[in-house]
C-alpha cells in the first residue's frame, strides 16, 4: 500500500521547491496530490500543476457528491479564499505513494479519511527572517504584488504552525531548510524507508 507524504509548514518555508524536487525523483516514484482553490493564479503558476483553480460553485458540486475530504477558507484582504482537497478518483493508494502540500488541520483530516498508518508528517522549518526575506523577493516579483496578504500569512502562520498544535497533531520531526540539499537529503531517506516499509 501507498502513503501520503504530507508537506507542510509557514509560508515561504520553501514548500513548494521541495515539492517540485521530490516528485523529480524517480525512485520515490512520487504523485502528487493537486488542492483545488478559488484563490487567483499568480504569475508562475500554471492551471493543475500547483492547484486547481477554481470558483465556489464547482467546489459546493463537489461537497454535495461527499467528495471534499477537507476544506478551509482564509479571510484575505482580497477576500475569502477556498482551499479544499478532493477525492477526483485520482488517489489510489494500492498503486502509488502521494506528496501534498497541506495545513496542519489538512493533515489531520487525511489521517482521519485515509487512517494514520497511510498518512505521514513532512513538516518544515525555517528561521522567521530568511521566510520574511523569501517571501518579499516573491512577491516582488508579482505582476501586482500583494504586501497586505503577505504580513497577514505571515503572522497568521505564527498561530497555525505553533509548537502546541504540532505537538497536539503528533508532528515530532522537523526538517530544518536552511540548506536545501541537506533537508532534500533527510527527507528522500524518510520517504524511501516508509515506502519500502
Amino acid at each position: 500500500m501507498g502513503k501520503i507524504f504530507c508537506l507542510m509548514g509557514k509560508s515561504s518555508s520553501g514548500k513548494d521547491t521541495i515539492f517540485r524536487k521530490l516528485l523529480n525523483q524517480e525512485a520515490l516514484q512520487l504523485q502528487p496530490i493537486i488542492l483545488y482553490t478559488t484563490r487567483p493564479i499568480r504569475k508562475h503558476e500554471k492551471q493543475g500543476r500547483e492547484y486547481h483553480f477554481t470558483d465556489i460553485k464547482t467546489i459546493e458540486q463537489y461537497a454535495k457528491q461527499g467528495k471534499v475530504i477537507e476544506r478551509r477558507q482564509y479571510h484575505t484582504v482580497k477576500g475569502i479564499w477556498t482551499y479544499c482537497t478532493i477525492d477526483d478518483g485520482t488517489i489510489d493508494l494500492s498503486q502509488h505513494p502521494y506528496l501534498i502540500i497541506t495545513t496542519l488541520e489538512s493533515y489531520q483530516q487525511l489521517q482521519n479519511y485515509y487512517g494514520k498508518a497511510f498518512v505521514v508528517p513532512i513538516y518544515i522549518q525555517v528561521k522567521d527572517g530568511i521566510r520574511l526575506e523569501r517571501a518579499m523577493r516573491r512577491e516582488h516579483r508579482q505582476v501586482h504584488p500583494n504586501y497586505d496578504e503577505l504580513c497577514r500569512r505571515f503572522l497568521a502562520d505564527n498561530q497555525d504552525f505553533s509548537l502546541s498544535k504540532l505537538k497536539a497533531a503528533d508532528i515530532q520531526t522537523f526538517y530544518h531548510n536552511e540548506n536545501l540539499a541537506n533537508c532534500l537529503k533527510e527527507i528522500k531517506t524518510m520517504i524511501a524507508k516508509e515506502v519500502l516499509c
